[in-house]
């Protein structure tokens, strides 16, 4: 009983930053877009996630829920969400094995509808649960890692249903990405570290929407930055922006702390850790833990110190340098704090409900792929956002709309 009053608190605060899921739960439980579908998800269970799915049980749905990173797990939320009368699969700090269990303990509801966060669900679909296919219509994708899979899978043919890319929209590509990443990755690795940025060199890997925010944020916090890139155009961008670009290679003997948001492994590397300086911090903002080969780490120290500070674990070098890493690779915005703040999650999630109900009302007449989320959705939040902050913006006159339309006018 404690748990779950702790976790309705949780979810309460929550939804008090979070006005447009909110009314669009109240909209849902009136116009029920989602009656008698199940959905299967795979999403951090937090408490901006439990207004997410109270906002669909509304609609009509439903819901099994498993966990996309153990770590990043509350489990007071997870409890009041059972409560609610919802299949909750998660645990905070649960082993791979018991991760995986609890994904397809989920999928045993035998879903209409899938949410991922990675797209573990639906690699797992595709592969061990192939039985399900033929009930699930359609799905949404919220990480830029998991669309990066869709879609190769979409390419090679093997994608079985209709995914909509909720990750692009350029709502959660500004709002959430850029200035969510950027302040809940700060927020993260102060609480791990407690350590000061102002004259400090934080090496960036990656300089996509969430690269930007978080070097934006080193920036404001006195921080020279160093940004890594794959990308000539972001390379360029980055450069443009006052920023110095390094290869990793160059980078390792100099930067303080190392920052990993690119959505691929092998970042950072055995060769390029044992570069580093003494007490170099390394933590990851991207998704999974591989962005830092974190089993090279093992190997390469020669003692490992697990919990010099909650989140914290120190790797000695043979000649006697340490290294500090930071919720064991994992993503650290959701394992060292609490993600981000839940007004950017209003957003996101948002966007994500109307993309739930958009395919519950257009499933049967796509076609397997990746589809972008209808530009209306978009604006739709945007403007809902605006007004529950009580600001009003411009629109096109009657004249203003013609000339638009009009290629015959002149300059």
């Amino acid at each position: 009983m404690e748990l779950w009053e702790s976790g309705e608190r949780h979810i309460s605060w929550a939804a008090r930053s979070m006005p447009v899921l909110t009314a669009l739960g109240g909209r849902f439980a009136a116009e029920r877009p989602l009656d008698g579908l199940r959905v299967a998800a795979c999403l951090h269970v937090t408490a901006e996630t439990a207004v997410l799915m109270g906002a669909l049980k509304a609609g009509g749905a439903e819901i099994a829920l498993a966990a996309s990173n153990p770590l990043s797990t509350q489990d007071d939320v997870a409890e009041a969400l059972r409560g609610y009368g919802m299949a909750v699969h998660a645990r905070a700090g649960v082993d791979r094995a018991t991760y995986y269990r609890h994904i397809h303990q989920a999928l045993d509801v035998r879903p209409d509808l899938v949410l991922d966060d990675g797209c573990d669900l639906v690699n797992i679909l595709h592969t061990e649960r192939t039985d399900l296919l033929d009930g699930v219509s359609g799905g949404c994708e919220e990480t830029t890692t998991g669309i990066i899979r869709l879609r190769q899978m979409a390419a090679e043919g093997a994608l079985r249903f209709p995914v909509v890319a909720v990750n692009d929209t350029r709502t959660k590509r500004m709002f959430d990405n850029r200035y969510g990443t950027g302040q809940s990755t700060f927020d993260g690795i102060m609480r791990a570290t407690n350590t000061m940025l102002a004259g400090r060199t934080v090496v960036v890997a990656g300089f996509g929407y969430c690269g930007r925010g978080v070097a934006e944020r080193a920036r404001g916090l006195g921080a020279r930055v160093i940004v890594t890139e794959i990308d000539a155009v972001k390379a360029l961008d980055a450069t443009l922006q006052g920023y110095e670009v390094r290869t990793m290679e160059r980078a390792a003997p100099v930067g303080d702390l190392f920052i990993t948001v690119t959505g691929n492994r092998d970042v950072i590397t055995a060769e390029h850790a044992a570069a580093m300086k003494d007490g170099a911090i390394l933590a990851n903002a991207g998704h999974f833990d591989v962005e830092i080969d974190v089993r090279a780490l093992d190997e390469l120290a020669g003692e490992v110190r697990r919990g010099v500070r909650p989140n914290t674990d120190e790797y000695v070098l043979p000649d006697g340098r340490s290294l500090l890493l930071l919720a064991e690779g994992r993503v650290v915005n959701l394992t060292a704090a609490e993600g981000h703040p839940a007004a950017v999650m209003d957003m996101s999630f948002s966007a994500q409900a109307l993309a739930v109900a958009w395919l519950a009302r257009e499933r049967t007449g796509l076609e397997p792929g990746v589809y972008d989320v209808p530009e209306e959705i978009d604006q739709e939040v945007a403007g809902l956002k605006l007004a529950a902050a009580g600001i009003g913006i411009d629109a096109l006159t009657g004249d203003q709309e013609a000339y638009l339309r009009s290629w015959r006018s002149g300059s």
